[in-house]
C-alpha cells in the first residue's frame, strides 16, 4: 500500500480528556507535527455530548445526569446530543484537507470515509450502509453517527459505533429531539437504532471490533497503520488545554440559551437537522439586540453560525431586513451547512420575529413563545380565518387528555364532567362562556380525525391546547391536514420531558398537565369579543 497512518489507541478516558484530545490531535494535524491518523477513543465515566451548535440546557435533563454521575460535556462537531457509557466505541480520522482524495463537498466526503466502519462491520458479520447524510446503518436502524469539523488545512471526522445499547439511560440523560423520531416514521428509539449487540446476539470484545475498523479503514482508504502513542507536543498541548475543556466556560458558556422575558424563539425541523433560533429584541428602537443559532446540524467552518449571530445584530426586528442578512450571509460568506438553506433560516427567523405582534392580542411579552399558530401566521388567524363572517359553525376547543385528573373516569375517554376538578374543566367551561364546543382529544388518532372532520365540516380554524414538544414533532402532520390553529402550551412535566411519548401516542399517558387557562381565556376572548 505504500501510504502509512498512525493508529492511536487512547483508552478509556474522560469526557473533557477526550474532548481536549480531540483539538490537540488536530492542532498537531494542522502544523503537520504528526501524520494522518485513526483515533479510537471511550469514555469513563459515563457522559452525555452536546454538539458544538447546541445549548446543554436544551438537550440534556442536568439534574438526572449529576445524580447518576453522568459527565457533561461539548464536542468540537456539531450534530446532535450523544449518551456514552463503557460500552460504546468511538472512531477518528485526523488528515489533511489538501489531500486529494478529501477534496470533495461534505456530503461526498461523509460517505468516503464511513466505508472504512461499513466494511469493518462486515468483518465481524454486520452488512451496513451508508445513509445520507451522515448516517450508517443496518437493515434501515442506525448503528453510528458522524460528523465532522476542520482546522487550518486538516479535518477531524468522527463515528460512534454502538456496541451495546442501554435505552432507558439515554432516554432519561437526553432530552431526545422528538421531531427526529417523527421525522423518520418510528414508533420508539429501539426501532431506529441498533447495535452489535442485538445484530449478534452478543457484542464481540472491544480488541476484535478494533482490529475490524483498522482492516475496514486501510482497505477503505487504501492505506497501512503504524501503533503509536501521543507526541510530546500533544501532550503539551492537552495539559495546557485539559482545564478549559473541564470548565463551565466551555461546556455550558460557549451556546448558553438566551432564555429572557423578552426573547422570541422559533424551531423548525430542516432536512439537515433542526434549527432553534432565539431572539432578543429593543422594542423602542426594534432591532435585534442578541441573536442565537442552536441545533443539530453541522457547518462549515464551524463559527460560521456565530458569524450569522454576528451579523444579526442591530438589525431591523422584521422579516425582510433579516431575511437579506441571512441571504447575503449565505452568498458572501458560502458556508456548508449540509441539508440547511438559507431559506430554512429565514423560514425560522420569520417565526421568531412574527411574535412582536402578539402582544396586540392580548398575549404578554413573557407568553408569546406559549402561543404556536398553526398553517398561517397568528395575526392572519386571529383577523381573518377565526373573524366573525368566517365562523360558519361554533368554533371548537381542542383539549388535551393529559391534563385531566389521573383518577377521573374520564381520563382515557372523551367528555367531561365539567366537576372543576381539573382545568380540563375548567376549560369546558371557559369554551360554553364564550360559545365554543370543546372536544377533549385522547390520542394522536383522534386528533387526525377531529382536524380532518372539522376541515371538512367547513370550520375556518381551531384554537387548542397541547406541549410545544407535541406541536414541533407533528407539525408537518398540521401542515398537511391544513386547518388554521392557534394553540396554547400546557404546564408540568410532559410526556416527552418524561420520555414516555409512546404512552401519550396511543392515549395512555398517567402524569397530569396543567392548562395555561389565563392565557387560553385571554386568546377566546379576544376572538369571541369581534
Amino acid at each position: 500500500m505504500g501510504e502509512t497512518w498512525r493508529l492511536l489507541d487512547t483508552g478509556p478516558r474522560s469526557a473533557a480528556e477526550n474532548m481536549a484530545l480531540d483539538e490537540v490531535v488536530l492542532t498537531a494535524r494542522s502544523r503537520n507535527a504528526v501524520p494522518n491518523t485513526l483515533r479510537f477513543l471511550q469514555f469513563f465515566p459515563r457522559c452525555t455530548l452536546v454538539g458544538y451548535h447546541q445549548a446543554v440546557e436544551q438537550e440534556v435533563r442536568i439534574p438526572y445526569c449529576q445524580e447518576h454521575g453522568i459527565e457533561i460535556n461539548r464536542r468540537l462537531t456539531g450534530g446532535g446530543g450523544l449518551f456514552w457509557d463503557e460500552t460504546q466505541l468511538g472512531w477518528e480520522i485526523f488528515a489533511s484537507g489538501n489531500d486529494p482524495r478529501f477534496l470533495r463537498p461534505a456530503e461526498s466526503l461523509y460517505e468516503l470515509l464511513c466505508q472504512g466502519a461499513i466494511r469493518g462491520l462486515e468483518k465481524l458479520g454486520v452488512r451496513a450502509a451508508f445513509r445520507p447524510k451522515n448516517d450508517i446503518e443496518v437493515n434501515g436502524r442506525k448503528i453510528s453517527g458522524t460528523g465532522g469539523t476542520s482546522m487550518d488545512g486538516a479535518f477531524l471526522f468522527q463515528g460512534t459505533l454502538l456496541v451495546d445499547f442501554d435505552v432507558d439511560t439515554m432516554l432519561r440523560a437526553l432530552r431526545i429531539p422528538t421531531e427526529k423520531l417523527k421525522d423518520k416514521e418510528i414508533a420508539s428509539v429501539r426501532e431506529r437504532v441498533t447495535c452489535l449487540a442485538w445484530e449478534l446476539g452478543a457484542p464481540p470484545t472491544l480488541p476484535q471490533i478494533k482490529a475490524a475498523l483498522v482492516a475496514g479503514f486501510s482497505e477503505a482508504l487504501g492505506v497501512e497503520f503504524e501503533p503509536g502513542t501521543l507526541t510530546p507536543l500533544e501532550q503539551e498541548l492537552l495539559e495546557t488545554r485539559l482545564p478549559y475543556f473541564r470548565s463551565d466556560e466551555w461546556v455550558y458558556g460557549t451556546r448558553r440559551p438566551l432564555l429572557r422575558r423578552d426573547e422570541l424563539r422559533a424551531l423548525y425541523k430542516s432536512p439537515g437537522g433542526l434549527i432553534r433560533i432565539s431572539l432578543v429584541v429593543d422594542a423602542q428602537a426594534h432591532r435585534i439586540r442578541e441573536a442565537f443559532i442552536t441545533g443539530d446540524f453541522f457547518a462549515y467552518p464551524r463559527r460560521a453560525i456565530l458569524d450569522l449571530e454576528a451579523r444579526l445584530k442591530g438589525v431591523p426586528a422584521e422579516v425582510e431586513a433579516a431575511s437579506r442578512v441571512v441571504e447575503e450571509f449565505f452568498a458572501t460568506d458560502q458556508p456548508e451547512i449540509p441539508g440547511v438553506s438559507a431559506t430554512d433560516v429565514i423560514r425560522t427567523l420569520r417565526e421568531a420575529l412574527e411574535k412582536t405582534a402578539y402582544t396586540r392580542y392580548g398575549i404578554n411579552p413573557d407568553e408569546v413563545n406559549h402561543v404556536f399558530s398553526v398553517v398561517a401566521p397568528l395575526p392572519e388567524i386571529m383577523e381573518q380565518h377565526l373573524s366573525p363572517e368566517h365562523q360558519t359553525a361554533p368554533p371548537v376547543l381542542l383539549l388535551p387528555y393529559c391534563a385531566k385528573l389521573t383518577s377521573c373516569p374520564y381520563r382515557y375517554e372523551e367528555g367531561c364532567a365539567v366537576c372543576g376538578a381539573c382545568s380540563v374543566g375548567d376549560a369546558f367551561q371557559l369554551a360554553g362562556k364564550y360559545g365554543l364546543t370543546p372536544i377533549s382529544i385522547q390520542n394522536y388518532e383522534h386528533l387526525e380525525e377531529t382536524l380532518e372532520h372539522l376541515k371538512s365540516a367547513g370550520h375556518p380554524a381551531f384554537i387548542g391546547s397541547c406541549c410545544e414538544p407535541f406541536y414541533a414533532k407533528h407539525r408537518d402532520d398540521f401542515e398537511r391536514i391544513g386547518l388554521p390553529g392557534i394553540l396554547v402550551d400546557v404546564d408540568s412535566s410532559t410526556c416527552y420531558d418524561l420520555g414516555r411519548e409512546q404512552d401519550a401516542y396511543v392515549g395512555r399517558f398517567d402524569n397530569q398537565t396543567y392548562l395555561k387557562l389565563d392565557l387560553l381565556e385571554r386568546i377566546l376572548a379576544r376572538v369571541m369579543s369581534r
